[in-house]
C-alpha cells in the first residue's frame, strides 16, 4: 500500500536519519494523537496525499498561504510516498469488530483528548506485538484513512518518492482550498 506523509526534508539525510522520509521523530513527540515516545516513535501517514498536507497547513487557518509556510525547522516541507506491504498487520480503529474486540468506543477514538488516545495507543502497541500501526480516520475528513506507524514498521517501509511542496502544487492548492486559505500570488 502507498502511504503519504509531510515532513521537513533534508535532501542530504539518509532515509532513516533526521530529515529523512523514514525518520521516526521520537525526540519531538509527546503531543500527538498516538505519541508515546518512551515506548515507541511513530510516523503519521495517510492513504490519501491530501490528508497530511491539510494536517500540516491547518495551523495557518485565517492566514494567507505563502511559500515560507512550507518551511519547517529551516527545511522545505516535502511529501513523501512510502510503500508498506499490503499484508502488514494494522489495527483498524474504523472497524467495528476491532473496536468491540478491544473494548473501545468510537467516541473514545475520535476524541481530541490526547491523554485518552495516547493511553489507547500504548495499550494496543503493547498487546499487539505484531501490529505495525493503527488505521484511523482524519479528524478533518473521515473518508481520509490515516495510519500511525510504530517504529517497529521501519524495516517494512520503503521510500518510493519524495518531493518538495510548493504553493503552486495542485495538491497544496486543494489543501488550501479545503481549509479556506487564500494563496499568495
Amino acid at each position: 500500500m502507498m502511504l503519504f506523509r509531510c515532513f521537513p526534508w533534508d535532501r542530504e539525510a539518509a532515509d532513516t536519519a533526521r530529515g529523512g522520509a523514514r525518520w521516526y521523530p521520537r525526540l519531538l513527540q509527546g503531543a500527538g494523537r498516538h505519541d508515546n515516545p518512551l515506548l515507541y516513535g511513530c510516523l503519521y501517514t495517510s492513504l490519501d496525499p491530501l490528508s497530511p498536507i491539510v494536517e500540516r497547513l491547518a495551523r495557518f487557518r485565517g492566514q494567507e498561504l505563502t511559500a515560507d509556510k512550507l518551511i519547517s525547522f529551516g527545511l522545505p516541507v516535502a511529501l513523501g510516498t512510502l510503500a508498506l506491504p499490503d499484508e502488514a498487520e494494522l489495527l483498524d480503529l474504523d472497524d467495528p469488530t476491532v473496536l468491540v474486540r478491544e473494548d473501545l468506543r468510537p467516541s473514545e477514538i475520535a476524541t481530541n483528548d490526547r491523554a485518552t488516545t495516547q493511553v489507547q495507543a500504548a495499550d494496543l502497541f503493547q498487546r499487539h506485538r505484531d501490529a505495525l500501526g493503527l488505521r484511523w480516520w482524519s479528524t478533518f475528513e473521515s473518508f481520509w484513512p490515516n495510519l500511525t506507524l510504530f517504529d517497529r514498521a521501519e524495516a517494512a517501509l520503503s521510500v518510493e518518492d519524495v518531493h518538495t511542496l510548493d504553493v503552486g502544487d495542485d495538491v497544496v492548492r486543494e489543501a488550501a482550498g479545503f481549509l479556506g486559505l487564500p494563496i499568495a500570488t
